[in-house]
């Protein structure tokens, strides 16, 4: 009975639950505010329309995400 309670005893770690998984969660930082800035066009340009609305997305996502506002004149 004893080397049954020994053996046991030999096999097991000592902790009676295992240890908690740990979670590495990254810390996401965002710097695009930082290095992009708005589109400015001139009246000379001449754009296509396709280029014209990613130049207006452009200017509307950064106005959103980074407070960006139109250029004073």
């Amino acid at each position: 009975m004893l080397s049954l309670i020994l053996a046991a005893c030999s096999t097991t770690s000592g902790e009676s639950r295992p240890p908690p998984d740990i979670v590495y969660v990254p810390k996401v930082v965002d710097t695009a505010c930082d290095w992009t800035k708005p589109i400015y066009v001139d009246a000379s340009d001449v754009l296509t329309d396709e280029t014209a609305r990613n130049i207006l997305a452009h200017n509307r996502a950064g106005a959103k995400n980074c407070g960006w506002k139109p250029k004073s004149k």
